[in-house]
């Protein structure tokens, strides 16, 4: 099989260094887009397809929120900032996961993503306790799991097989997604399975950063009414519930003050939109090293003058990375190597 047009051209983004000699080179391409599916900046390879895994999350709730009995079940914006969340595991994420089942009648049975150890202990360095299992509302993405399975039960679809491809839960998701990104047939999407196995789509960092911008309009959708404004409000107002104590998402929110709403995705995208600017971006580091690409990417809101005093404070933890030995001695650092192309 040629692979010569499969693989991205991307192109360097960031660096490591030991001993003041370059170590590391982490490639790959980020997308800035206004509203109207302009490309204003760009680095790298920003049209070949790259799956979107975790990032897609707001998409994936946008046909549960602009159901017309989307208003029945009475979700808070913290529960609506859930749905589009790969949160920590806190208790305060999977109770309100198990608060979103219980609308109706299912319990964390229904969920099929699996089980893991929250994300609050790698994330925040802390151990897990010895012998301890946690159940499936504790897993990163049970709010988007509950989220399908409300939808499925407004659409009298089966809640056994709401993650197979053709289940009605996921032919509107399908649709969702090319309709926000811009894509004409939803039938051609490359399209794979996530790791909490549901179906995930691969579109190029321009549609994605299209998708973003768009969803930070104020005025409503033609088609998905208010549903774009509730979830990036939800998400603006509430990255706590979106990620959780320590985690990139919650820093960019708060340097953002409620003007971006903002989600990561696994092995190396990251997302941004900004209602101020009217702008999406999107990002992937080729190998999914997530220093690398946090660095990159608040390199691009610096070019992109997005950034003050108190945003680079929030940020300053992901801006400014040293790379330290088990004593505790810097022994080398990560570095950005990325410049904005301007449209």
């Amino acid at each position: 099989m040629q692979t010569e047009n499969l693989i991205p051209k991307h192109v360097p983004i960031a660096y490591s260094t030991r001993g003041g000699h370059v170590e590391n080179v982490f490639y790959g391409s980020i997308a800035v887009v206004d509203r109207a599916g302009s490309l204003i900046a760009s680095v790298g390879d920003v049209h070949a397809p790259i799956f979107t895994r975790s990032a897609l999350k707001p998409l994936q709730a946008l046909p549960l929120v602009a159901n017309p009995r989307f208003a029945e079940y009475g979700l808070t914006p913290k529960e609506i900032a859930l749905l589009c969340s790969s949160h920590n595991g806190e208790p305060i994420h999977a109770e309100t996961a198990e608060r979103l089942l219980a609308k109706v009648g299912l319990t964390d049975a229904a969920l099929q993503c699996g089980n893991h150890v929250p994300y609050w202990y790698k994330t925040n360095d802390v151990a897990p306790e010895p012998g301890k299992r946690w159940s499936s509302l504790f897993h990163n993405c049970s709010g988007k799991h509950s989220g399908m399975l409300l939808q499925a039960k407004l659409l009298s679809a089966a809640t056994e097989t709401y993650l197979e491809p053709e289940s009605p839960v996921q032919l509107a998701i399908r649709d969702a997604v090319a309709y926000a990104c811009g894509e004409p047939d939803p039938k051609a999407m490359v399209w794979g399975t996530d790791g909490c196995s549901a179906p995930n789509f691969a579109v190029s960092l321009t549609a994605l950063a299209h998708a973003f911008a768009w969803l930070s309009r104020p005025e409503d959708d033609t088609r998905y009414g208010s549903a774009p404004r509730q979830l990036f409000d939800a998400m603006a107002a509430h990255p706590e519930m979106v990620s959780g104590e320590g985690r990139n998402d919650l820093a960019l929110a708060k340097a953002g003050r409620g003007d971006w709403a903002n989600k990561v995705g696994a092995d190396g995208v990251q997302t941004l939109a900004s209602r101020s600017r009217g702008i999406g971006i999107a990002a992937k580091v080729s190998d999914g090293n997530p220093k690398a690409l946090m660095l990159a990417f608040c390199s691009v809101l610096e070019q992109m003058d997005m950034l003050d005093d108190t945003a680079r404070g929030e940020l300053k933890s992901w801006m400014d990375v040293p790379i330290k030995s088990v004593r505790g001695i810097e022994v080398g650092r990560f570095e950005p190597y990325v410049q904005v192309k301007r449209q």
